[in-house]
């Protein structure tokens, strides 16, 4: 007698397995999705693009048309020709520099007044930037936008300036003290300028390199007194560019130096 052939049961429910991978993937994504949401996406992605901006400021160009997100320039707290209102900013100022000595590497922060009303305050580079680079530190910003208020507040032509120490520095970034010293004084106006809001027509930028060093380069000590920025708030304004002087004169229908010259020589 002949044995029946078991038949093979087929399995109808086999989609249920990719179904059920479709519905763990599905629900991956939103739990991921949900965890993104929850991050403060603005100020997440300002802080990096600055950052990114920061770490070649010279030799490639930002990841994004603003390194940093513009801001409306914000309106003085004070009028800046109001009696007192000086005293009051370097009052704060100094308030903002005591509130940071307690750390050991920023005790060399100081606030001075020059003789001819210009205010000068000095940091250390490390409290800015890491050893030969131009990356403003994300610690340093809190300090910078108590500067950058103080400064709105005083409504001044500011000044900025980077100085080095004379050990010499040989990089594709940085070819000599001269870009390095540069590019941390573009850095703090930039930030100044972009995130905390002051006047872009109110700022300037100088490298000095080691060129006006505050003492000798004899040893370790020295030369971190030499690495410095100094944010220098101008009593006068600077004075206009001789450049826009002439071609206002120009337009005028005044006559320059060079149109004499050339008159009397047909």
């Amino acid at each position: 007698m002949a044995k029946h052939k078991h038949e093979e049961h087929e399995n109808h429910e086999r989609w249920l397995v990719s179904y059920a991978d479709f519905i763990t993937l599905l629900f991956a994504f939103f739990v991921v999705m949900y965890s993104i949401s929850s991050v403060n996406v603005g100020k997440y992605r300002t802080v990096s693009e600055s950052i990114k901006a920061a770490l070649n400021p010279v030799v490639s160009p930002p990841s994004s048309p603003a390194a940093f997100t513009l801001q409306t320039n914000k309106s003085a707290l004070t009028a800046p020709d109001a009696p007192g209102s000086k005293e009051l900013v370097v009052r704060k100022l100094r308030n903002l520099v005591k509130s940071i000595k307690a750390v050991p590497q920023m005790s060399a922060v100081r606030v001075t007044e020059k003789i001819n009303g210009d205010i000068v305050i000095t940091i250390p580079d490390q409290l800015l930037f890491n050893s030969g680079e131009a990356a403003v530190r994300t610690e340093a910003l809190p300090f910078l936008e108590g500067l950058g208020s103080a400064i709105v507040e005083l409504n001044r032509y500011t000044r900025v300036e980077g100085h080095t120490d004379n050990v010499p520095i040989h990089t594709a970034q940085f070819p000599s003290n001269w870009e390095l010293s540069a590019a941390r004084a573009v850095m703090v106006v930039r930030v100044l300028s972009e995130l905390y809001g002051v006047q872009t027509d109110h700022l300037a930028a100088v490298g000095h390199a080691d060129s006006r060093p505050v003492t000798n380069n004899l040893d370790a000590d020295q030369r971190a007194k030499n690495r410095r920025v100094e944010v220098v708030i101008l009593e006068q304004a600077p004075p206009s560019p001789l450049l826009q002087e002439e071609s206002d004169a120009a337009g005028s229908g005044e006559s320059t130096g060079l149109e004499e010259l050339s008159s009397a020589y047909p």
